[in-house]
C-alpha cells in the first residue's frame, strides 16, 4: 500500500492511515510492527544488488500519495542498490494521482513512459518497414 509503510503507518495524522489499521493493523503494536516491516518496500532494499532500472512517476499535487514517497523511495534506491544512477524520478509538478488531467498532456505523459520502457528494452531506434 505504501513504499514508506512503516513512517506511513505509524503516523495517524496521516489521512486515511487508522481506517488502514483495521485492515492491516497498527504497526504501533508490537503484534503487528516486525510483521509489517517485513514487507515493507522501502525497509527491505538490498545494499550492493543490481536491481531493475526503475522509473517512479509522480505528480506534485497527489493528495493520495504524497510527492516525498516518490522522493524517499528514489533516494533509498539510488543509496543502497549497485545501480543507483539507473533510478529516475519523474515528478510532474502540475499533476495529481492520476497523471495530467488535459487529454493531450496525458498522452505526451504517456508516450514519454513508454519511450523509457522501450529504451529499457533496447527497442528504441525507429526502423523503417521492408518495403519490397
Amino acid at each position: 500500500p505504501f513504499v514508506d509503510l512503516m513512517v506511513t503507518m505509524c503516523d495517524p495524522s496521516i489521512p486515511l492511515t487508522t481506517e488502514e489499521w483495521e485492515e492491516w493493523g497498527n504497526p504501533n503494536e508490537e503484534k503487528y510492527y516486525e510483521y509489517m516491516r517485513s514487507y515493507s518496500p522501502i525497509d527491505n532494499v538490498r545494499e550492493g544488488v543490481v536491481y531493475p532500472k526503475t522509473l517512479i512517476v509522480s505528480g506534485l499535487n497527489d493528495p493520495r500519495v504524497a510527492y516525498w514517497e516518490p522522493t524517499k523511495w528514489a533516494q533509498v534506491l539510488r543509496a543502497k542498490v549497485a545501480n543507483g544512477d539507473d533510478v529516475l524520478l519523474k515528478m510532474d509538478l502540475a499533476a495529481g494521482h492520476f497523471s495530467a488531467a488535459d487529454r493531450y498532456r496525458y498522452l505526451r505523459e504517456l508516450a514519454f513512459d513508454y519511450a523509457w520502457l522501450l529504451e529499457q528494452l533496447g527497442k528504441a531506434e525507429a526502423t523503417a518497414p521492408a518495403t519490397s
